[in-house]
């Protein structure tokens, strides 16, 4: 198996960008991730020995894999992100590497994790096969997205107050167009995300080798729901859908 290695023709991504991530994002701060997302995948495939986290950023998701008993390796395309993933933690091995060209040897992890990173990632199909290479046969890929559907661009919550009493829905947009977007989220900081249904992302699997073993979509935690109390119904609107896939004994489509 071929280690990745930081060097200097590493990807940095805008500073701003990073640095909005690890202050918004890390360390605590955000409560789907602490109370959500991490012990979710935490529960699905910690201690699962050698772990993949692709598109790993500062880190956290691959720290607690690592305080978990796993092995775990962990790759971003961006220099800062990785830096600052070894400066926060020398448990976890890291690298630079983007999602559709892994410089692994085939079938070397037992689980492989991509958290919030495919809505950014052009080269779905080429990631996606590239996943199912580095899986062992009957390894997990546990895959977590902002949910394709209730996350489309033009989604949002509705306050009409024209109706008689008011009332508040959540409106979905144009879910079938997949559609690249630019988001200012905050000032002069801005990220793109790509929109695909959700029939895009299970075909690709599917004709990787992967099979769909149980789909989560979580109730938003505690944190988020306390962070908007104005929004009476946002609990029964999930924001994340987390798919655990198993990689069979022989790959078909893209992965062969």
């Amino acid at each position: 198996m071929s280690e990745p290695t930081v060097t200097d023709r590493g990807e940095w991504a805008d500073p701003e960008l990073i640095s909005w991530w690890q202050r918004e994002f890390t360390d605590g701060v955000d409560p789907e991730y602490t109370e959500q997302i991490i012990p979710l995948i935490v529960d699905q495939v910690g201690g699962a020995g050698r772990v993949l986290d692709v598109g790993a950023g500062e880190g956290q998701v691959s720290r607690a894999l690592a305080e978990s008993g796993a092995m775990v390796v962990g790759i971003d395309p961006f220099g800062g992100q990785i830096v600052e993933a070894a400066r926060r933690g020398r448990e976890v091995t890291y690298g630079l590497a983007e999602a559709a060209r892994l410089p692994f040897d085939s079938g070397v992890f037992d689980a492989v994790v991509a958290c919030l990173v495919f809505e950014h990632i052009d080269e779905v199909d080429g990631a996606i096969a590239e996943v199912a290479r580095v899986l062992r046969p009957g390894g997990t890929f546990l895959f977590l997205l902002n949910h394709p559907l209730l996350q489309t661009p033009g989604s949002g919550w509705i306050d009409d107050q024209m109706l008689d009493p008011p009332e508040q829905y959540w409106r979905i947009g144009p879910y079938l167009i997949e559609q690249a977007t630019i988001e200012e989220v905050q000032k002069n900081v801005f990220v793109r995300f790509i929109h695909r249904p959700l029939s895009r992302y299970l075909n690709a699997l599917s004709a990787a080798g992967l099979t769909l073993e149980h789909m989560f979509e979580p109730a938003p935690p505690p944190g988020f729901l306390a962070q908007s109390p104005e929004y009476f119904e946002a609990e029964t609107v999930p924001r994340l859908l987390a798919l655990r896939l198993r990689r069979g004994s022989v790959q078909g489509g893209h992965g062969s």
